[in-house]
Formats: structure tokens, C-alpha cells, sequence
């Protein structure tokens, strides 16, 4: 039996992960059964369970993979621009997933509400993007370029809430081409003075 490389098995689950991610985002957790993945992915039930154990741990990878993608993003531009990639590309493709990120976003915070189990793996999962924002945070501080009469960890919150509120915008249908004036108010309210991206 040929020995499949790394590089095969990283595409492979790269190819995995981006069908899922529509899948998941156009059906929701329940509505993703295992032939519409199948479909989504263009691959068998055994491709995709071979790197994953089941649903959920597939559905959590996801997750995670948008967290580190986004917090990326975070660690080189802040977590503004996170939001502003989020509305500029609507359809994803981006460095930060679009309307299939969106989907999975609140599917996530949908499961946090009502599956305790859930709750209590992604927790283990879910620091990646408080920690890479308020790594930011820490350094636009020592730079002079934050606030110093707030608290990192409260601006870090705010930050998140902001993002929250973003995403429930969106998912409610709201226009998103109007929003660059409040991510300005956002990026300006947590700055000392002008310069530098939060």
C-alpha cells in the first residue's frame, strides 16, 4: 500500500474542512448530515472520518481553524480588522472566512447556549482569540499607542463584544456597507492618539 505524504493529508483536510464549512454554515449543525458533508466535500464518509472522529470533532476543528485563522489576522492587524474583512468579503475567500465563517460563528454560539458538553470542549479551544487580542493589545500599550486609563483585559472584552454584536448585525440581515464608520468610533475609542491599528 502506498504511503500517502503529509502535504496529501494536509490538503485533504483542508479540502474537508472548506466543504464543511459551507455545509455547516448553509444547513446548520443538525441539518450537516453525513451525505450532505459527503457532498459538500466531494469526498466519502470514510475520507472525512479518517481525519476526523465524528461531526462534532469535525465541527469543532472547523471552529478552531476560523479561531486561528482569525486570531492570525489579530496578531498582525488587531481584531478590528477582523471585523473589516468580515464585511468586506462577504462570501469569504479572504484571510478571515466570510458568509460561511458567519454561519459557523453562530452555530457555535448557538451550541454554547444549549449543549453543556459542547460548551465544555470548546472552551479549551476558544482562548486562541482572547489571548492573540490581548497579546495586541499589550503591545499597542507599550507602544503608547492604547489607552492607559482602561484596563487591557476590559478593552479585550469590549473588543469581543463589539465583534459579537458585529456578527448578530449580520445574521439579523442588516446592511454591513455602513458599518465602517463604527468600526472607526471602535478603533479610535481604545487608541491614546492617532496611529497604529487595534
Amino acid at each position: 500500500m502506498p504511503r500517502v505524504s503529509s502535504d496529501h493529508l494536509q490538503a485533504r483536510r483542508r479540502q474537508i474542512l472548506d466543504g464543511a464549512r459551507a455545509c455547516f454554515a448553509r444547513y446548520g449543525y443538525e441539518g450537516a448530515t453525513v451525505r450532505r458533508l459527503e457532498e459538500a466535500t466531494g469526498l466519502s464518509r470514510g475520507a472525512i472520518f479518517h481525519h476526523f472522529k465524528d461531526k462534532e470533532s469535525l465541527f469543532l476543528a472547523l471552529a478552531e481553524d476560523d479561531a486561528g485563522r482569525m486570531a492570525d489576522v489579530v496578531a498582525e492587524q488587531g481584531l478590528v480588522q477582523v471585523m473589516r474583512n468580515l464585511l468586506s468579503d462577504p462570501h469569504g475567500g479572504g484571510s478571515v472566512p466570510g458568509a460561511d465563517w458567519l454561519g459557523t460563528r453562530l452555530e457555535v454560539s448557538r451550541r454554547l447556549r444549549t449543549d453543556e458538553e459542547f460548551r465544555g470542549r470548546w472552551a479549551q479551544r476558544s482562548e486562541q482569540l482572547t489571548a492573540a487580542t490581548r497579546e495586541r493589545l499589550n503591545r499597542q500599550h507599550r507602544s503608547g499607542n492604547l489607552r492607559d486609563d482602561v484596563d487591557v483585559d476590559v478593552l479585550t472584552a469590549y473588543l469581543e463584544l463589539v465583534l459579537e454584536g458585529l456578527v448578530s448585525h449580520l445574521a439579523m440581515g442588516f446592511p454591513a456597507d455602513d458599518m465602517d464608520p463604527v468600526l472607526d468610533l471602535v478603533e479610535e475609542s481604545v487608541r491614546r492618539h492617532r496611529g497604529g491599528k487595534v
